[in-house]
């Protein structure tokens, strides 16, 4: 297969923090209807029920190899539990947040599971992306009757939050070729543009918020903003809609871990204050398939509450959270509540069952939907923002009616748009990107970019004692920032930064220049506050006759990931450079 657009098959994962799943197409499909995409589908054993994505759970046997992935992996999980087998088993759940939360991401990190055992990292993520993968494949045999589904005719997509830096996407992108998909024929693709993507193909009626109003976001010269709220973080973009109905970024990606696992927690901490800390741990740890089921029984039942609730909600609370808290406590849990003075009167339990005020419920979205909205309010009032009138809603934390009334009240002059099928919106966008990448013209920069150098010494902006003597007797400064692109800069995937000559030490055939980011317009010093190393650019400087000299480098920074480009000085042909983030 080329590398152009001669693809058989697209096919995407969505590796999410919460829920993962893939969903592809083959390209005769795509050009007669480019919303015919197939998703994958899930049975959950404990429930026997379907689900269109999985649980990002992963289950490694004592001796560090696979088991299982998904609802698959916690079932498992489950049955070892109640036997007492699963403490030398390695289970990792809700684990993607270590790229966002990490900010010193390597090959070599290491990641706790869910009682604190440590596996390298990549093994954990490329296990999954293996997983999905292999799953996809299998998929696509029996689709095509039995027909054998190659490798290299897929043109494989992976979606990353647009907010991760370039650390977490490289660090994906070789968590993926370590599961055997091809790197020429990788892309990632960032998730909110994907699920921007897929909502322009969308009819009218499969528009929440848009019944008997004509959408108008997708018109040229409109602005909307695109509010991608997942299971670990919510990304934040602006588009506008330009002339040939392609999409240009106004402002850098933007976001927080803000999605809805938050809920998740605050749940648990709800749980907590009535039992005390000392019970909740040993309940993760003594009853691990009953604090599984706990958890997807509200995993359930949070998508059910809605502003506008009066009734009690009923949580079923496992039997052995009242044994444990009797042992600990000498007591039960229903009187312990009665003693709370904010929830006396709120908080019933019978038997196994828990029944709570709407109202006390609900403030369990209260946080994290200020600091959304807020956050909206922050960006709808820049200029860039002026003339937004849409905000579309996608991710599966945008099905919430909590959080869809919060954006709507907070924003009552916007249009607040939100597919029916939200939490599908980034996959099956994905699969429409890696059909036709080309749909975003430009990018925001979330940084300033600069390649570390040595400058001639200017007395205005320089300090003495940075002063150096070179061979010629000339002075300079080492540590310069040599700015390559400048943070709200807009740059297209065909924008080259000005090229910077350098030359290998002798005796040495290659070169490594280290890039630095800053939130800064215009960084002096690379050691300036703020403004850090975020990886190294090497560049081959031998030429095909095995000729070594200089080379001038190049970077590309309006794509998904950051390229590099290096040519001779003396030939001018291109010579291998690559970037590594990862160090």
């Amino acid at each position: 297969m080329s590398k152009g657009n001669q693809a058989l098959l697209v096919a995407a994962i969505d590796f999410g923090t919460t829920y993962s799943g893939y969903a592809f197409s083959f390209r005769h499909e795509f050009e007669q209807d480019p919303l015919k995409v197939c998703a994958s589908s899930w049975t959950t054993g404990s429930r026997v029920s379907i689900s269109l994505k999985t649980s990002s759970t992963i289950l490694f046997k004592p001796n560090r190899q696979f088991d299982s992935f998904g609802f698959e992996a916690e079932d498992k999980y489950s049955d070892l539990a109640l036997d007492d087998e699963h403490r030398d088993w390695y289970y990792f759940r809700r684990f993607k947040m270590m790229l966002y939360s990490s900010k010193d991401v390597h090959r070599t990190s290491l990641i706790k599971d869910e009682t604190g055992k440590e596996l390298p990292a990549m093994e954990v993520f490329a296990a999954g992306i293996r997983y999905l993968k292999d799953h996809m494949m299998q998929s696509c045999t029996e689709r095509m009757y039995g027909g054998d589904m190659n490798l290299h005719d897929i043109r494989w997509v992976l979606t990353v939050p647009a907010i991760w830096d370039d650390a977490a996407k490289q660090f994906m992108r070789e968590a993926a070729l370590k599961a055997g998909i091809p790197g020429e024929y990788l892309k990632l693709a960032l998730e909110p543009e994907a699920a921007s993507m897929f909502c322009r193909y969308l009819p009218v009626e499969r528009m929440m918020g848009s019944a008997d109003k004509k959408i108008t976001c997708f018109q040229p010269k409109s602005k909307y903003l695109v509010l991608d709220a997942g299971g670990g973080t919510v990304d934040i973009t602006v588009h506008e809609v330009i002339q040939n109905g392609k999409l240009k970024e106004l402002y850098k990606a933007n976001g927080g871990a803000w999605g809805g696992t938050t809920i998740d927690e605050a749940f648990m901490r709800f749980i907590q204050a009535i039992t005390g800390e000392k019970v909740i741990l040993r309940f993760q740890e003594d009853h691990k398939d009953d604090f599984i089921d706990l958890l997807r029984e509200f995993e359930i039942k949070k998508r059910t509450v809605k502003p506008d609730m009066d009734s009690k909600v009923t949580f079923k609370i496992p039997i052995t959270l009242h044994e444990l808290y009797r042992d600990v406590n000498d007591g039960e849990i229903r009187d312990a509540v009665r003693k709370i003075p904010t929830l006396e009167g709120k908080v019933t339990f019978a038997g196994d069952k828990m029944r709570v005020e709407a109202d006390t419920v609900k403030a369990l979205f209260a946080q994290t939907n200020d600091t959304i909205t807020k956050h909206l309010q922050n960006i709808l009032s820049l200029p860039v923002a002026q003339g937004i009138s849409s905000i579309l809603m996608v991710g599966g934390f945008s099905e919430s009616p909590m959080l869809r009334h919060a954006v709507e009240t907070s924003f009552p002059n916007a249009r607040v748009i939100i597919p029916h099928e939200a939490g599908l919106a980034v996959l099956k966008g994905a699969v429409i990107f890696g059909h036709d990448s080309n749909i975003i013209t430009s990018r925001i920069a979330k940084f300033t970019y600069g390649l570390k150098c040595y400058s001639e010494f200017d007395p205005s902006i320089h300090p003495k004692e940075r002063v150096i003597y070179n061979k010629c007797g000339g002075k300079e400064v080492r540590g310069s920032f040599s700015k390559l692109v400048e943070v709200g800069q807009s740059v297209s995937e065909i924008d080259q930064s000005k090229m910077m000559s350098y030359h290998p030490t002798d005796g040495e055939s290659a070169f490594c220049i280290k890039l630095f980011a800053s939130p800064k317009r215009d960084p002096i010093f690379v050691d300036e506050p703020e403004c850090i190393s975020i990886g190294e650019v090497s560049v081959d400087c031998r030429d095909r006759h095995g000729k070594i000299g200089s080379a001038s480098v190049g970077l590309i920074f309006g794509g998904t990931e950051l390229e590099v480009r290096a040519v001779h000085n003396t030939t001018g042909e291109e010579t291998k450079a690559t970037f590594d983030f990862l160090e």
